[in-house]
């Protein structure tokens, strides 16, 4: 792993550097002050999860859901829970597919509660269905973060 990281801000959405070591000291933003980690999902909309997606160095895994479907709601509790099991290493996300239409057709998100795990600007994982378990998805996410991360 690189020594700097580049990790997007959840408030204000600036870009900050900082060392990997430091990422289990709570690191904050320096430009607004706020965590950069919040130990629960992170709602964006397009412009948002384009930026996680492009500028942050760190795992982004996405939630791809819409309030009136009925897994999605199901599956809600355990993400949350996995959002504490998995940050600051990964930065966990939702995005209302019914907000971000465009955006769910561009990533050919076909049904919901659809996870997509994004490394370095590309998705390299996709679960679609629901994971009732934060286990199983902080499990989920891991390993295929650690599949890329791994030399071939």
């Amino acid at each position: 792993m690189n020594d700097t990281l580049h990790v997007v801000c959840p408030a204000c959405r600036a870009t900050n550097r900082l060392q990997a070591a430091h990422l289990d000291r709570s690191p904050a933003c320096g430009q607004c002050g706020q965590p950069l980690f919040q130990g629960r999902p992170l709602e964006l909309d397009e412009a948002g999860f384009e930026r996680q997606v492009q500028r942050s160095q760190v795992p982004v895994l996405v939630d791809f859901w819409a309030p009136w479907c009925g897994p999605c709601r199901v599956m809600a509790p355990a993400y949350e829970q996995a959002a504490a099991l998995l940050e600051p290493h990964m930065r966990v996300a939702k995005v209302n597919t019914e907000d971000a239409q465009a955006l769910a057709g561009r990533l050919n998100i076909r049904s919901i509660p659809t996870l997509a795990l994004f490394i370095g600007g590309r998705e390299v994982a996709r679960q679609p269905g629901a994971l009732t378990r934060a286990e199983d998805i902080a499990r989920w996410a891991r390993a295929h973060a650690s599949a890329v991360a791994a030399p071939h």
